[in-house]
């Protein structure tokens, strides 16, 4: 089964910003995508989950060759798709356990009956003790009060009790220090597997010194222009986003007088 993205034109506010984005994510995949601020990494992220503020103006998202485009983001969570954002809302008075209990729920097969709170209680402390993450976690508003280390585990329980085939992580690094993005890459490496295609966006390779691509593709001004294997982040770390569009850049351009073809 795959997440294809096939030739994605979509735009904000009148505005485009994808211009023919091209890309496939096969379940037990781990692609990075990289790229400079404003390139377009997070439209795609929200375009394809179906944000009403971005607007698909031609082109495909498809899984398992069905299109969900038009669908809204519910409809796309049961299809399998999951979105951690990069800033998790805090929602004062909604426990964490009632949003997780709300959010396992949704997203289950049309037809199929829900877990009862007792079944639910099981089935999350698996999960907390698979992320070695405390009870009392559930008890707190959802986000209220969590440092940014505790948002982004909060994300990372929610896509394990969701289990979603192809998982989107906006920029999950963002914003934690060192001790706090090994938790959590430990908590994304625990809960990936065969069953789960995971497309990480990030601006840095820090958080793929633990999280390992088999896949990194680099994005710019709404297109992704470079694809290859891990080592190519490694390679961006070195030499930043500069080389790779002025690589691209001299790779374009046309011959000059007396030059070699």
């Amino acid at each position: 089964m795959k997440l294809e993205i096939k030739e994605l034109h979509a735009s904000v506010e009148g505005k485009e910003i994808l211009k023919g984005v091209n890309l496939s994510v096969g379940q037990g995949e781990t692609h990075a995508l990289m790229g400079p601020n404003g390139s377009g990494k997070s439209t795609l992220a929200y375009t394809v989950m179906g944000h009403p503020k971005y607007q698909v103006t031609s082109g495909e998202i498809l899984i398992d060759g069905e299109s969900v485009v038009g669908l809204p983001p519910d409809k796309r969570v049961k299809k399998g798709l999951f979105l951690a954002f990069q800033y998790p809302v805090s929602v004062q008075g909604v426990s964490m356990f009632s949003f997780l209990r709300a959010a396992y729920n949704n997203s289950r097969p049309a037809g199929s009956e829900s877990p009862t709170i007792f079944e639910f209680k099981e089935v999350v402390a698996e999960k907390l003790k698979l992320l070695n993450m405390d009870e009392s976690f559930l008890n707190r508003y959802l986000n209220e009060g969590f440092s940014g280390g505790e948002k982004k585990k909060a994300e990372i329980l929610q896509m394990a009790l969701m289990q979603p085939k192809f998982a989107v992580l906006d920029e999950t690094d963002s914003g934690l220090d060192i001790d706090a993005l090994r938790v959590v890459a430990e908590g994304i490496n625990k809960v990936s597997g065969p069953q789960m295609g995971s497309l990480l966006i990030t601006h840095y390779q820090r958080i793929l010194k633990y999280v390992r691509p088999q896949f990194v593709h680099v994005m710019f001004e709404g297109r992704i222009i470079e694809s290859g294997g891990e080592e190519l982040s490694r390679l961006l770390e070195e030499k930043g986003y500069t080389w790779i569009r002025g690589y691209r850049e001299e790779e374009q351009a046309p011959p000059q007088v007396g030059q070699t073809l």
